[in-house]
């Protein structure tokens, strides 16, 4: 079991089982949600847990995809497809160790213009 939460802590979370490998997503929309580029990995909505569902914000940010966010804080935690029986959880709110490593990077041809990827991990358009 993995454990995690935003910054200010209104809003704590278990998954079960393993983390799948995650992916860094450099998108124009991640961007602009995270600050900088999102690293998250896709869990099923079964295995998530959560506490403090109340400080939970969406935002639709297109007509399948809705972010969600920590309404007291701010923190950048969910990206949840409609279409999918899956959720991205945010690498950054989860508590320490993972025990897993990124996978490969997507959206590089939207990736901010200040910044090289150079860890050798694969890159997708």
């Amino acid at each position: 079991m993995h454990s995690g939460s935003c910054m200010c802590g209104a809003i704590t979370f278990t998954v079960e089982g393993d983390l799948p490998q995650p992916d860094i997503c450099h998108c124009s929309k991640c961007r602009k949600q995270s600050g900088h580029c999102f690293a998250s990995t896709d869990v099923p909505k079964s295995a998530l847990s959560l506490s403090g569902t109340d400080a939970l914000k969406w935002f639709q940010s297109s007509q399948q995809i809705r972010r969600g966010f920590c309404g007291e804080c701010g923190s950048s935690l969910f990206w949840e497809p409609s279409h999918r029986d899956w959720i991205a959880v945010a690498m950054g709110a989860f508590d320490r160790p993972t025990g897993t490593t990124v996978k490969m990077h997507i959206f590089v041809g939207e990736k901010g213009d200040y910044y090289e990827i150079a860890d050798g991990l694969p890159q997708h358009e």
